[in-house]
């Protein structure tokens, strides 16, 4: 606990004044004023988890399946515009997950929603990334996580070192049995979990 600003004092009213004579004095004493300041607070969501991914990878709706948020769920990129929070209760445990918009390439540097939202992956305990596949370009999907680890690097360096990290590849209900070899083989030095709200496949294991 800490003090922004002291409060005033009062001033003495007729009570410190009266006697046994005097019992109602028409006196007093004025008090002094506190400070006065104006102040630019700064929020930052503190949750258990961080969804990490770009615009469209799922993450509301990742939130709507494995908690009771309701989060707005459209097929156009920024539809979340604040972060939305979401309790997953299981085993008598309770996680908060933050779903983090606004990350793009470039938002270290004020992209799109810029970095207004990145602050609040610095009070996270876990990063879930959720990744979609690129279908046409599948080599693409390991390169989106790249991208999405730099932005982070270029916001705070020792980000990645200080959290877990969990990749998930969202949507593979659109992936034959082809590309999730194709996938495995991308992403060799890094462990995924696979994963499809639609078909909730994986997220058991997620």
């Amino acid at each position: 606990t800490f003090i922004i600003a002291s409060g005033g004092k009062g001033g003495k009213g007729n009570i410190h004044f009266s006697t046994s004579r005097i019992q109602t004095p028409r006196k007093s004493t004025p008090g002094k004023p506190g400070e006065k300041l104006h102040l630019n607070l700064e929020l930052k969501v503190i949750a258990d988890v961080g969804l990490i991914g770009y615009p469209n990878a799922g993450k509301s709706t990742l939130l709507k399946t494995i908690t009771q948020a309701n989060p707005k769920i459209a097929n156009y990129p920024f539809t979340t515009l604040h972060p939305n929070l979401g309790i997953f209760r299981r085993f008598n445990k309770e996680v908060i997950i933050a779903d983090i918009p606004g990350i793009i390439e470039g938002a270290a540097e004020g992209v799109g929603l810029g970095n207004q939202f990145l602050r609040h992956i610095s009070r996270t305990n876990i990063l879930l990334f959720l990744i979609e596949p690129t279908l046409d370009e599948l080599d693409n999907t390991y390169e989106t996580f790249q991208k999405l680890c730099h932005e982070l690097e270029k916001y705070n360096a020792n980000l990645l070192n200080e959290k877990k990290v969990i990749v998930a590849i969202n949507k593979v209900d659109l992936l034959n049995e082809q590309q999730e070899d194709q996938l495995s083989h991308i992403f060799k030095n890094q462990k995924i979990i696979r994963i499809s709200c639609f078909l909730r496949k994986g997220i058991e294991e997620l």
